[in-house]
């Protein structure tokens, strides 16, 4: 039986904003956002970076980076601190409690990775993950003009 793409689309689609949803719940009951859950994820897997580093890495403005670090400073989760080689930049770091929050979140996604992936056969997932690779490469393709 021949599969519609259109199908399998909204499919992809339904999954995702399910997943997004339920990210944003548990990231809400922590008092963050995704936006801020994202700045502590890359803190947490790249170490102390400037700000411009940072809105590179988050694909934004640094204005936007900015506002992300206020907000996370004031709930204690990083610090900015003057960076050792060029006067005019800033770090940002996570703080321990920052450190913390990106413990959790590892722990988060791993625990409902096992939850929700844990019975599909291992064929299976990698199947998922092939197709995942094949949806992303024509998402992020430069468009054919």
């Amino acid at each position: 039986m021949a599969q519609d793409p259109v199908r399998a689309f909204d499919k992809a689609f339904e999954v995702a904003a399910r997943l997004s949803e339920a990210m944003r719940i548990a990231l809400a009951e922590r008092g963050l956002t995704p936006s801020r859950a994202e700045v502590i994820y890359v803190l947490a897997r790249d170490g102390e970076v400037v700000q411009r580093a940072l809105a590179d890495a988050l694909r934004c403005t640094p204005r936007h980076v900015t506002g992300l670090v206020d907000q996370l400073e004031e709930a204690g989760l990083v610090c900015r601190r003057p960076h050792p080689r060029d006067r005019r930049a800033t770090s940002v770091a996570l703080t321990d409690e920052g450190a913390t929050t990106a413990r959790w979140m590892t722990a988060s996604r791993h625990d409902t990775a096992r939850a929700i992936l844990g019975d599909v056969p291992e064929g299976d997932l990698a199947a998922f993950v092939r197709v995942a690779d094949l949806i992303l490469r024509n998402v992020t393709a430069p468009s054919r003009s």
